[in-house]
């Protein structure tokens, strides 16, 4: 008999592998708790930031020969040599050229034989791709720092933007916070055109089509905006020795008084790896000696980023997500199991997150909002300027259902207010900012990333919607009615949502759902429908769900994956579905079915496949965590939905 037979059988044949599923999950999932109660899953992403953290040994002359070895092995393992022959974005993706040239530049810097035949494949493919030239702007400065282009190859950034007024139509409240914190160490960087130590004297000319200092086309113009920041760019160049030295030397002042408050002790500046390798570099530039407390703490808060492996490999984390991985365990686990284990888990976890709430200090989103008292949670074990309207509203919604009688209830109001606070103009809600829409701005030569911003987005405002709607507070009722507007006017034609943070339109679809039906939408109107209609045509024919990352290259793929179901997305879109009254229909049953089947000997789920963007199109995520707490998830779901009353 197989499993979705099963499940249309009488109740309690049904529920017996659904319970065992779910016990088996749950076990595993206890087994993950940290001592203090909280979770902490790894976070991988591509080569990039592992061949940055070895290249930054090179530019300080600090080389962990150990790590390196560890490192370099980690980044040989991920090369596609079956296929293009570089680093891909993501497993399964087509070749990056910019994570290929540093990935081949990090393990020539480890030692490896250019003439080896993985680097020599790797070269092949970059001189195919158009060689190194054609990189991005943040590997090409990189390059420009170890002398391998002239300067000329890095955009004209000024690091007298330091001293703009607010008014100014570029200004520093006017990026996301991930730019900001990227950026200021980074003007210091290359207004002293700093020069990496480089002991080993590693260059890589041999991945040039034209030598570096012949090319005349590092920059690309593919609009009237981009093209009339390139000559604004080019006035710049020609105006920057006209500079006093004394105007100079007060922006780099300014710059460095920016950057040091926000340091964030060994949880690092933005507790994001680009902030902290350039303001470490920027510290080195600047003369503080190695035993400089605030360079030996950036220097841990680096090294902390680090996952050993058994293999006798290791890699480089983006960042660490402790809260995000604890808040979503623990709602998991909530309707899990109703033993004083899995109960006091939950309690557990609670308990190490109420104190994360950041309640005195007014970051940067105040600038925006400056009467806003703070209120909210950050992704990572501390990083007080930049908390997160996802997290805080996961973890506010999650300390209310886990009992309307919570002690946290001051908490939570408090979170409440600061997400209604930072309510775009547009009715959306973003990560980390309000009204940070100054589109033009991903239009410098500096943004080629077109990363520049943090506009509202749909997954994070159906995020806000849910906790606003199990709360039912009635100040919020206007506020829930414009974000409802601005979802609608988000909707594709064919009825789906896109996904900012999670792969991508299946994500986005399932989270505003959750939003909507928490919010008290009638499910029966026509747009929501028709995302339900769309989820539902998504389904594969083995039951699950699937999605490309390169959905963001290409909307034609929304909700696709060559056929290939994956754990979370399929319970992503077992969320949407439960969440729009769906746990009944023969879509939700086959869903559950197909978690059922796949579930590891381990009790969890394993995908190889990378389930979200840092920044769509340019840097892709792994959340280790996302096939162990969302599967459970949807199944305790299904099974509370589909009991009998």
């Amino acid at each position: 008999m197989s499993v979705v037979s099963i499940l249309r059988a009488p109740a309690r044949t049904a529920s017996e592998p659904l319970d065992r599923a779910i016990a088996a999950a749950r076990e595993a999932l206890l087994n993950l708790q940290q001592p203090d109660g909280h979770w902490c899953f790894e976070f991988e992403t591509d080569c990039t930031i592992s061949s940055e953290y070895i290249l930054m040994m090179h530019f300080l002359d600090e080389i962990d020969e150990a790590l390196q070895e560890k490192l370099a092995r980690y980044i040989r393992a991920q090369q596609v040599l079956d296929g293009h022959g570089g680093w891909p974005l993501y497993h399964g993706g087509a070749l990056d050229l910019s994570c290929t040239v540093k990935a081949y530049f990090a393990l020539k810097a480890a030692g490896d034989d250019p003439e080896a035949p993985h680097l020599r494949r790797a070269r092949e493919a970059i001189l195919a791709a158009g060689g190194a030239a054609k990189s991005n702007v943040f590997t090409r400065i990189l390059l420009a720092t170890f002398g391998q282009v002239p300067w000329r190859a890095v955009p004209y950034v000024p690091v007298e933007i330091m001293l703009f007024p607010k008014w100014a139509p570029f200004h520093l409240d006017k990026i996301s916070y991930w730019a900001r914190t990227t950026m200021v160490p980074l003007f210091i960087l290359i207004a002293l055109k700093a020069q990496a130590k480089n002991p080993r004297g590693v260059q890589v000319r041999e991945l040039f089509v034209t030598p570096p200092e012949k090319e005349r086309h590092y920059f690309t113009a593919r609009s009237a905006a981009d093209r009339f920041f390139l000559v604004l760019d080019q006035l710049g160049r020609l105006c920057d020795p006209l500079i006093p030295k004394s105007l100079r030397a007060r922006a780099i002042k300014r710059a460095e008084e920016w950057f040091l408050p926000r340091l964030n002790g060994e949880d690092g500046l933005g507790a994001i790896f680009p902030p902290m390798v350039n303001a470490l570099e920027a510290m080195t530039l600047l003369g503080y000696p190695k035993d400089h407390p605030a360079r030996t703490t950036c220097l841990k808060a680096l090294q902390k980023l680090i996952v050993h492996r058994a293999d006798g490999s290791a890699y480089c984390q983006p960042c660490v997500s402790p809260v995000w991985d604890t808040a979503w365990s623990a709602m998991a686990l909530l309707r899990a199991g109703e033993d004083p284990r899995t109960q006091s888990a939950v309690r557990r976890a609670l308990e190490w997150l109420a104190p994360l709430q950041v309640t005195e200090l007014a970051g940067d989103w105040a600038v925006q909002a400056p009467e806003l008292p703070p209120g909210g949670w950050a992704f990572q074990y501390a990083n007080a300027y930049y908390p997160d309207l996802d997290d805080t509203a996961l973890v506010a919604g999650l300390m209310h259902v886990a009992d309307r009688q919570t002690p946290y209830r001051r908490r939570i109001e408090r979170a409440a207010d600061w997400l209604v606070g930072m309510q775009s103009d547009n009715g959306g809600f973003a990560a980390f900012d309000r009204n940070n829409t100054h589109t033009w701005i991903n239009h410098i030569p500096f943004a080629d990333h077109g990363a520049m911003l943090d506009p509202p987005t749909e997954d994070v405002t159906g995020r806000v919607l849910a906790c606003l709607g199990v709360l039912r507070r009635e100040q919020d009722r206007p506020v829930i009615r414009r974000a409802v507007d601005y979802l609608k006017k988000c909707q594709r034609p064919d009825g789906s949502f896109w996904g900012r943070w999670g792969t991508n339109y299946i994500y986005g679809t399932w989270s505003v759902l959750a939003g909507l039906a928490l919010a008290g939408e009638d499910l029966q109107q026509p747009w929501i429908q028709k995302a339900i209609a769309w989820l539902k045509s998504k389904q594969h024919a083995d039951g699950g769900w699937g999605e490309t990352n390169d959905s963001y290259l290409d909307p034609q793929l929304a909700g696709t994956n060559g056929g290939v179901s994956t754990p979370q997305s399929t319970a992503w879109a077992l969320l949407g579905l439960f969440a729009a009254g769906q746990a009944h229909s023969e879509a939700a049953r086959r869903g559950v079915a197909w978690l059922l089947e796949h579930q590891g000997d381990d009790g969890l789920w394993h995908d190889p496949s990378f389930n979200a963007p840092g920044f769509p199109r340019v840097f892709y995520l792994k959340y280790h965590g996302y096939t162990a707490y969302f599967p459970l998830w949807a199944l305790t779901r299904y099974r509370q939905l589909t009991a009998p009353r």
